[in-house]
């Protein structure tokens, strides 16, 4: 049987890029006011950041019990009996920890292997694309999970925000870094390091920030697979698109955007891009 693959919603995956790889989409939560919304199908991206411009209440997100991880896996297990479940970096969030326990409470008999990506966004959807890739050859739930390991200190990310606001108000960066942005009215860059969002640099027009994440892939020698993630900004990030598909027209390239959950963090006008580097 062939190995089933699970991500939670934060890894950006498009609706019908999941459907053509078979990868199942755990929902994480935004909450507003105390109701809570499913990711992407109780509230769309346009809701949220109409929202973050307007409303006056700042939403929060909550993770996915490990009950919706278990309801999952026992659903999957009538179909398969290994699964692997790639999750949104355990140093900021505790999805992973969640879909642990929830492994936990299944109740038919599966193999199931959680993995930690360190990593957000379409890094995350990288790996379990590639995952799905290498289970659809027919390979086992141990190389599959090899597969994924190997790759994630292999996967780059860089983003821009337009403003720290959000991602202060998240508490994902310290408040000092918020001051920095509003007062010497900058472009922030963050990346991802060991798991961990870090500010990454600044820059002072938006201009220079697209150039940057531009230059960041071209960084990479030899890249397997790259995505360009937007909050709201999708000309730009076409325009991005089309521009790096131009130096690496033979490389899978996705164009994603950045859901509820992790654009209640970015706000709007955020971009990114996500680079897989080949191994040697």
């Amino acid at each position: 049987m062939t190995v089933k693959v699970v991500v939670d919603s934060t890894s950006d995956i498009p609706a019908p890029l999941a459907k053509e790889w078979d990868i199942t989409i755990v929902p994480t939560y935004v909450v507003f006011g105390g109701k809570s919304y499913r990711d992407r199908l109780d509230i769309s991206e346009d809701e949220v950041y109409a929202r973050l411009d307007h409303d006056s209440v700042f939403p929060t997100t909550s993770v996915p019990s490990p009950q919706d991880f278990a309801d999952v896996y026992n659903k999957l297990a009538d179909e398969t009996n290994e699964i692997i479940s790639i999750h949104l970096t355990s140093k900021e969030s505790g999805v992973y920890n969640s879909a642990l326990l929830g492994k936990g409470l299944v109740s038919k008999k599966c193999h199931i292997e959680v993995i930690d990506s360190l990593s957000v966004a379409m890094s995350c959807g990288i790996l379990a694309i590639a995952a799905a890739r290498e289970a659809k050859t027919g390979a086992s739930l141990e190389k599959v999970a090899e597969l994924v390991r190997e790759s994630i200190p292999r996967m780059h990310l860089l983003m821009v925000l337009d403003t720290l606001k959000y991602v202060v108000r998240g508490g994902r960066v310290g408040k000092g870094y918020g001051l920095l942005g509003s007062v010497l009215r900058v472009k922030p860059l963050l990346t991802i390091r060991d798991g961990k969002l870090m500010l990454a640099g600044v820059v002072r027009t938006r201009a220079k920030a697209i150039n940057r994440l531009y230059d960041f892939v071209e960084e990479f020698p030899q890249v397997s697979e790259i995505a360009v993630s937007y909050t709201t900004s999708n000309e730009e990030a076409e325009a991005l698109a089309e521009r790096i598909k131009s130096s690496h027209p033979d490389i899978p390239l996705y164009l994603t955007r950045v859901g509820p959950v992790l654009g209640t963090h970015a706000g709007p006008g955020a971009m990114g891009v996500a680079v897989r580097e080949m191994g040697n």
